[in-house]
């Protein structure tokens, strides 16, 4: 969003399924092949926010703290001026009307609720689409650029450790409401409070309060400054006060939400089907950062449960788009007299993001996995090289796949500086080389040379085979252990490898509403997660990821079980980045210390973002190049998905007439 076992014909079948991060995990923004746009961070500037006047007007000088600017970049100076009338990846005359028709972008195959903050049920991904907005809008040919979207400007303190908001006076929920600093602060509250999903209240938690200054005048308070915290408030969901009726957050959920974004919820056919419509009243559709969005007059989507089924419904002109996540699937069913004669159209969108892992996250809660050893032999277990027979997948070889803050050769001096006072609680290969997969297709003998080098490490670690060829320990137990997924894939290939060690991998497929269940309360062995995309490392999806905060808290994203001092320390310096070179530094020490730690078994990503589509579709003639085909998974420092928001019916375009 899942990533499967694996096996020749069908490992990217179930691999590509993860991608779908069902707990609303978190994503952020990284950086590939941006390094050009980046610029040195301006020296910070000792003193506090600008007085609490909501006068004064946005402007682009070179320094953009301390003062009314229309636009803050993480590194350097916006691409957009103030002035500027649309981004370059629109078509600001772009007709608007007509319906796009989709499925369900993930795994949820029903809802139940109105509320995607809570933790119980599913709600319409549809909703944080086409629905919500925050303070401020993530542009999306910038690494880590926000935009004035309900505020029309913003003033970041210099010492980075809070941000004022000030409140366009056309801001309007979808009620006729004004959006006011009173429906910020609620927003917050019911984020960060006990009735939201704890993977929202992580993503808030870098925020230490809000406060209302003027009635259209908000600041956020950060707990420790750091500019992360400048997109997590520019981002944060702005919901209406009266939403709910002043009943507790977690149970808010037939309600339809008050929101203030393009489209309201028109239809709904709980649990299968849900339409939205283009608000005729919308605010905001004037304003440059929206200019050239959302040009259908509705969007309807429609619920299957099946993948091969909706690619069938998606052949017979049920639905316009379709996301392809599967690799065999990709290859050799994403073809036919439809797509020759030009009605379909395939197309491999490339993006410019980097990637964080997508691997299989082991549980280290549970006896088995906690011995180094022991997770190290299961990673040279694995056969990638012979899954990835498509070619279409990259192998994950760092946290931040893709981008220059993956870890390279030996450390820095920079690197060195963050890991040597923790040099006696990390693996002494951290020091060294930088981690690189195993791989089975260097010589002809080079799955067999892995496995052995996988039982010498098993019998390191007290693990020996009995009479019956079975794997066991000490205390006679058999090395066995469960994969978690919620949709059938095949894994024979990983299966027999293990089996040849005396190690049964056995799998459990439930549906997804257990799934979802047992992955909050950490209640398995190992499953697949996708962990998203980014521009630059965000340390609040690595602190839910890794942070020892979100080892024991249920519904959080802690799927491997990271309980580890260092790592938080390099979250920390992740978090506390003052330039560039800072904060790479950080990300490589932290990669280190996480694949030489052996957390996971990491799998692949893709930097492409493989869609078919029926040619009803006006397209800008530039591409956007951070962004998903389909789909929004949390909306926090989130770019989202370019080819709904900026495509348009082209049997309305009477421009080429």
């Amino acid at each position: 969003m899942t990533a499967p076992m694996l096996d020749p014909e069908d490992h990217l079948d179930a691999l590509g399924q993860a991608r779908r991060r069902l707990t609303a995990l978190l994503a952020g923004m990284p950086l590939v092949g941006a390094t050009d746009a980046l610029h040195a961070a301006p020296p910070a500037r000792a003193g506090a926010a600008a007085p609490a006047s909501s006068q004064g007007s946005p402007d682009d000088g070179d320094d953009f703290t301390g003062r009314w600017v229309h636009a803050f970049a993480a590194y350097g100076p916006p691409k957009y001026g103030p002035d500027f009338k649309h981004f370059d990846y629109v078509d600001p005359n772009a007709p608007k009307g007509g319906t796009l028709r989709l499925k369900n972008p993930d795994r949820r195959t029903s809802f139940d609720k109105f509320n995607p903050w809570t933790t119980r049920g599913n709600a319409p991904a549809g909703i944080f689409i086409w629905m919500v907005e925050g303070l401020g809008h993530l542009c999306q040919d910038e690494p880590l650029t926000v935009y004035g979207l309900l505020a029309e400007a913003i003033n970041v303190a210099p010492d980075f450790g809070s941000v004022q908001f000030r409140i366009r006076e056309q801001a309007r929920f979808s009620n006729g409401d004004p959006v006011l600093a009173d429906d910020v602060r609620h927003s917050f509250a019911m984020l960060s409070g006990p009735g939201a999903s704890p993977s929202y209240q992580t993503l808030v938690s870098g925020l230490a309060r809000v406060e209302v200054l003027e009635p259209r005048l908000v600041r956020f308070v950060f707990k420790e400054a750091s500019r992360e915290q400048v997109f997590s408030a520019a981002t944060m969901p702005v919901f209406s006060r009266k939403w709910g009726g002043g009943k507790p957050f977690d149970q808010i959920v037939s309600e339809h939400p008050i929101l203030s974004g393009p489209y309201v919820i028109d239809k709904v056919d709980m649990p299968r089907r849900i339409e939205f419509a283009l608000d005729p009243n919308y605010w905001g559709k004037d304003l440059a950062v929206r200019r050239g969005h959302h040009n259908f007059g509705r969007v309807v989507y429609r619920m299957y449960s099946d993948n091969l089924i909706a690619l069938e419904a998606f052949k017979a002109g049920e639905f316009d788009f379709i996301k392809e996540y599967r690799s065999r699937t990709w290859v050799r069913q994403h073809k036919g007299v439809k797509w020759e004669d030009g009605r379909i159209v395939k197309a491999d969108l490339r993006t410019g993001y980097g990637y964080y892992m997508q691997a299989y996250n082991i549980n280290m809660r549970r006896p088995l996995f906690q011995d180094m050893r022991v997770r190290e032999a299961l990673v040279y277990t694995y056969d990638f090289e012979t899954a990835n027979k498509t070619k279409v997948f990259t192998r994950v070889q760092s946290a931040f796949n893709n981008t220059e803050f993956a870890a390279v050769g030996e450390p820095s001096a920079g690197e060195l500086k963050l890991l040597e006072p923790w040099r006696a609680q990390l693996p002494p290969r951290v020091f060294g080389q930088a981690w690189k997969a195993p791989r089975t297709d260097a010589s002809p003998h080079g799955l067999r040379q892995n496995l052995l080098k996988a039982r010498a490490l098993l019998e390191e670690a007290g693990w020996k085979l009995d009479g019956a060829g079975v794997l066991r320990n000490a205390k006679g137990e058999p090395f066995e252990f469960e994969y978690l997924q919620p949709q059938v894939s095949s894994n024979v290939d990983w299966q027999r490898n293990l089996r040849k060690l005396g190690i049964t991998l056995k799998d459990r497929v439930v549906d997804f509403a257990l799934y979802r269940r047992r992955l909050q309360n950490y209640d398995y062995d190992m499953v697949t997660i996708a962990e998203g995309s980014f521009t630059l490392p965000e340390a609040s999806t690595l602190a839910a990821l890794y942070g020892s905060k979100s080892f024991a808290e249920p519904g959080n994203s802690n799927f491997r079980g990271v309980n580890s001092k260092p790592v938080d320390t390099l979250i920390a310096a992740i978090r506390e980045a003052r330039s560039l070179q800072e904060l790479r530094d950080a990300a490589r020490a932290f990669d280190r210390v996480v694949t030489w730690s052996f957390f996971q078994i990491p799998d692949l990503f893709s930097a492409t973002e493989n869609v078919s589509h029926w040619d009803k579709f006006g397209k800008p003639k530039t591409m956007a190049p951070y962004f998903r085909a389909d789909t929004l998974i949390n909306g926090f420092i989130e770019h989202g998905p370019w080819p709904l928001w900026t495509w348009w019916e082209k049997s309305l375009d009477r421009r080429a007439a």
